[in-house]
């Protein structure tokens, strides 16, 4: 197996599911370090060199460790309720959603909504989401009123990875692109 099919792993269990093995995470999705490393090596190699490296090389910076890195956590994209303690930020006038062609109807119908996420994923530029939109088929991009949702009193959180998160879009503020 390689670092790619462990760092999935990895995001399966801080984002989805630590009971698959056996670690609890804290209110704000924390896991030990010694904890997490014993529970994936029993499946998929892993060191703390090996995470060290997952985490400084992901393309997506998922994971974060905290400063004596005895703990770790994925920065955003939870189905289950932790408080990853973003900051409220006001978003620029305008981000984006990659999505795939199959998506768009019921997107025109309701709206961005989180689905099995805690939060909507949004892209500062319309590149990210377009790639973020191909792993979804065709990619359809909408874009955002971000800046207009801001100023209703909606909320937006920037991830430590420049991912956008807000709770709905609803429909009056998207536009195909």
């Amino acid at each position: 197996m390689n670092d790619k099919s462990t760092s999935k792993y990895i995001a399966l269990i801080l984002r989805h599911k630590p009971e698959t093995i056996g670690i609890p995470l804290d209110e704000h999705g924390w896991a030990n370090v010694d904890d997490l490393i014993q529970g994936v090596s029993k499946t998929h190699p892993l060191t703390m060199e090996i995470l060290e490296r997952i985490v400084a090389e992901d393309d997506k910076q998922r994971y974060s460790f905290n400063e004596d890195k005895t703990l770790i956590r994925a920065n955003q994209g939870h189905s289950i309720p932790v408080d990853v303690e973003l900051e409220e930020v006001q978003p620029p006038e305008f981000l984006y959603h990659g999505t795939g062609e199959k998506y768009v109807e019921s997107i025109d119908e309701q709206g961005l909504i989180p689905k099995s996420r805690l939060y909507v994923h949004l892209s500062p530029d319309e590149d990210t989401a377009r790639k973020v939109g191909s792993r979804h088929g065709k990619p359809v991009i909408y874009i955002v009123k971000s800046g207009e949702m801001y100023r209703n009193h909606e909320k937006f959180y920037r991830s430590v990875n420049g991912v956008w998160l807000t709770k709905r879009v609803a429909i009056q503020y998207l536009q195909k692109l």
